[in-house]
């Protein structure tokens, strides 16, 4: 398992490099933002450990630069900052986990193989599909540069759409993703509710972006 460390602190660096490779992990070490961006985008690392505190550009940015450049090894942030707003911007920013400072190297090397578990699988902050950008995190919704207003229920519904863009989805998938276990109107809720969405993704800009599958339900072209 090879894991970059972004840490712009020398020591603290060494320290945490040592402690990985003890641990049997291979440990590069990244001073600096833009050194991480080039090492990650070269190197097909199993995880990175981030610091959002760096000289350059800060974790937070870096760790969205990565994810939109495409690099989705695993993230744990490590930083000094334990505020809420903190841990809720790294973690909307792309980050898988996040601990603070001071830290027991046997509990970053446990967290690091379990993110390591999970693989580099693509996990986009944003959603893009069929012309349309998802924020899950600000609730928001694009067309054009256009911001799109959608009811809680909308958005649920979209988003499960944007998750399994050009597969068809059956009305029962859909009402699973987006109502919870005590939602009792089943009947044609799905029906009524794509095309609510019609209406406002797709009537405005003279697009045509949920397709019905007969027989099976809907699916986002």
């Amino acid at each position: 398992m090879r894991v970059l460390v972004v840490e712009d602190e020398e020591k603290l660096a060494a320290l945490i490099a040592r402690a990985l490779r003890e641990g049997g992990l291979a440990a590069d070490i990244a001073p600096r933002g833009e050194d991480a961006l080039w090492m990650a985008g070269s190197t097909p690392y199993d995880a990175i450990l981030l610091d959002i505190g760096l000289p350059d550009i800060d974790g937070l940015e870096v760790c969205r630069r990565l994810r939109a450049d495409g690099v989705w090894a695993p993230v744990l942030m490590l930083t000094a900052r334990d505020a809420v707003p903190d841990r809720i911007a790294g973690l909307d920013g792309g980050a898988d986990d996040y601990m603070t400072k001071p830290f027991a190297p046997a509990e970053v090397l446990a967290r690091l193989r379990a993110l390591a578990r999970r693989g580099a699988a693509e996990r986009p902050t944003v959603l893009e599909a069929a012309g349309l950008r998802l924020d899950p995190a600000s609730r928001s919704v694009e067309r054009d540069g256009c911001e799109i207003a959608l009811t809680t229920q909308e958005f649920a519904m979209l988003e499960t759409f944007m998750r399994s863009p050009g597969v068809a989805l059956t009305r029962l998938h859909l009402l699973d993703k987006a109502w919870d276990g005590g939602y009792e109107n089943r009947s044609n809720v799905i029906d009524v509710y794509v095309r609510y969405l019609r209406e406002k993704i797709d009537l405005p800009f003279g697009t045509d972006s949920i397709e019905t599958i007969r027989g099976v339900g809907y699916r986002l072209r």
